[in-house]
């Protein structure tokens, strides 16, 4: 592997709390030096000009689809860490939908195996239940010792008061976070968009604020009955979701959570006509739950912006609204969307929404050598020009499939470079 000099770009790394023109050596899959510009003497080396560039840790995505096994042509591990790439992403944490269900320490393995082809380190996240069937509790212990970094059942939340606190208990013995999708899906059935007066007019079942808040309500109760436990709410999206896990960590309980873009970013009206490209669960929310999620941002009450890229196959999404699938990409989009909203409509300082999206992420699960360009780390870099405006054309996508909301938009933010592991896997 050669050696890659990254000159005089603007390094900006939240965790070091670092923002300074600097040169960054690569060298065997991590980060060798970190100096003033003309400081570091890399002979051989291969330079890449980032003046005038940010130069920051690869970004992490603690919540992605990757499709595999079982549903390749959607997505593969390869095509998704591809798009991950081209985002300027470097980690990502592949969720245990799969066929089958990622339940056991041989489907962890194989997820990481180097014939997946992957562009960026994934991490599997285990099923907590086997067959995410919310009976019995996965082997948490054999899950992680294969790489595992948390736990979930993802879009079949766990509803049982008892399974749910074995869970936690579970995992608090083995440091591994429980990640909840927060939906009470007893309240939700045949449900395809918000409840509300749009829901109403557009003839369509909506879902209540409460299967969201209420279902995280009954996990930090839990939660207070385990030592050393750690929820992390998955996407969320409703203001009272979102105040309960506020509460919750100023009484000093382990509660993280994320946002994705699209639930801070669109409103429900984003649906016209019926859009599939803007159905997915939790769905799009009013204006004051949006404006709810980027105060949570601001804040620091939400740990990490987290994409939860769920690729479909066109033809799926191409049918009656309550009838498509839930879910969009998002790994492409991530970043723009970021800069876009947040640094510029909200004066979110820079190094605060990269925190969001490199070392806070990291830290909610765990990811060692992750999210931070210090020396020894891992080889994880992303070099954007925050200014440069730019379009998004589905068609252009690295992801297989195409579903996105943000066909033609215009970001602000984009990426030149990705290096993962010292590799530099888009240019």
């Amino acid at each position: 592997m050669k050696s890659l000099l990254i000159r005089g770009g603007r390094v900006v790394d939240a965790a070091t709390k670092m923002d300074a023109v600097r040169d960054v050596l690569l060298r065997d899959g991590k980060v060798a030096a970190i100096d003033a510009p003309g400081k570091i003497k890399a002979d051989g080396a291969e330079v890449f000009d980032a003046k005038g560039l940010v130069v920051a840790p690869g970004l992490i995505d603690i919540h992605v689809h990757l499709r595999e096994p079982g549903q390749g042509y959607k997505e593969t591990i390869a095509s998704g860490t591809a798009a991950a790439a081209a985002g300027g992403f470097t980690t990502v944490c592949a969720m245990p939908n799969t066929i089958p269900v990622n339940d056991s320490p041989e489907i962890t393995r194989w997820m990481q195996a180097a014939e997946r082809g992957a562009s960026a380190r994934v991490y599997p996240i285990a099923a907590a239940t086997r067959g995410s069937m919310g009976e019995s509790l996965t082997d948490y212990a054999a899950m992680k010792d294969a790489g595992a970094v948390a736990v979930t059942d993802d879009g079949k939340p766990i509803l049982g008061d008892a399974i749910m606190l074995e869970a936690l208990r579970a995992a608090a013995q083995l440091g591994l976070p429980v990640i909840q999708h927060a939906e009470d899906t007893r309240l939700t059935g045949g449900c395809s968009m918000n409840a509300g007066a749009l829901a109403f007019r557009l003839g369509l079942r909506g879902m209540s604020i409460e299967a969201e808040s209420g279902l995280v309500e009954r996990d930090i109760a839990l939660l207070e009955k385990v030592k050393g436990g750690h929820l992390h709410v998955a996407h969320l999206s409703t203001k009272k979701a979102l105040d309960a896990v506020r509460a919750a960590r100023k009484a000093g309980l382990h509660v993280t959570c994320e946002v994705t873009p699209h639930h801070f970013v669109l409103t429900e009206e984003r649906i016209g006509h019926y859009d599939t490209n803007a159905k997915m669960n939790p769905p799009l929310r009013t204006e004051s739950d949006r404006a709810a999620m980027i105060e949570g941002l601001l804040d620091g009450t939400v740990d990490a912006i987290a994409t939860d890229h769920a690729p479909h196959a066109a033809h799926e999404k191409e049918q009656e609204f309550d009838r498509a699938p839930n879910g969009i990409t998002g790994l492409e989009t991530a970043l723009g969307l970021a800069i876009s909203v947040l640094h510029v409509q909200h004066k979110m300082p820079l190094g605060a929404v990269l925190a969001l999206l490199t070392s806070r992420p990291a830290a909610a699960l765990g990811l060692h050598g992750r999210g931070s360009l210090t020396v020894g780390a891992a080889g994880d870099v992303v070099v954007f020009d925050p200014a440069e405006k730019w379009v998004f054309r589905a068609a252009d996508s690295k992801s297989k499939s195409k579903n996105t909301p943000f066909d033609g938009w215009e970001f602000q933010g984009r990426v030149r470079l990705t290096v993962s592991e010292g590799r530099v896997v888009f240019r």
